[in-house]
């Protein structure tokens, strides 16, 4: 696949993300401006701002697809996610555009061209290692000094080479409680 090519799917996302940038900008200025006539709109101005930022993001978007050379970009399933929150602000163009973004990227030449795109580490190749032999005189002989023990252990035997038994830990002993007198 050459990626000098695009492949016409990531055109048309490129501009649908890009109009909806725009649209976004001038969505969020104007319920923005609308919010600051009122006081209870006052209060609301940063939740009208929000489709001003997701749009600046988008233009953002839009640019790195349409570069040419290509330049090394993932898709944007977060914007397509925020694109379809706008709803809730009353952009229904921009759910729309988000519901088509995630269709397209589902597709496997989108798919494709993504993953030609952001190939630009060579693969990896593991080798065994050999283990080096040591000579008898690199080893340096270790010294263990026994540890003693403040209690002397028993002797071992066949039925104490068996891990003990956990025992269940003693509920605690409750105190009565003295009611004040009154």
């Amino acid at each position: 696949m050459n990626l000098q090519q695009k492949p016409t799917l990531i055109n048309v996302i490129a501009w649908t993300t890009l109009t909806n940038g725009i649209v976004n900008l001038f969505w969020g200025l104007a319920a923005s401006g609308t919010a600051l006539s009122t006081i209870v709109g006052f209060i609301c101005v940063p939740l009208t701002i929000l489709p001003t930022i997701l749009g600046v993001f988008e233009l953002i978007y839009a640019a790195k697809l349409f570069s040419n050379p290509p330049q090394v970009i993932k898709p944007s399933n977060n914007i397509a996610i925020f694109e379809i929150a706008c709803v809730l602000i009353g952009n229904v163009f921009s759910m729309a555009v988000g519901i088509l973004s995630l269709v397209f990227y589902n597709d496997t030449v989108v798919k494709d061209y993504f993953a030609k795109l952001n190939e630009t580490l060579a693969p990896v190749i593991i080798t065994s290692v050999e283990p080096t032999s040591i000579s008898q005189q690199e080893v340096v002989p270790v010294i263990e000094e026994p540890i003693l023990n403040e209690v002397e252990e028993a002797p071992m035997t066949e039925e104490s080479t068996a891990p003990p038994a956990e025992e269940s830990p003693a509920k605690p002993k409750r105190t009565p409680r003295k009611v004040a007198k009154s």
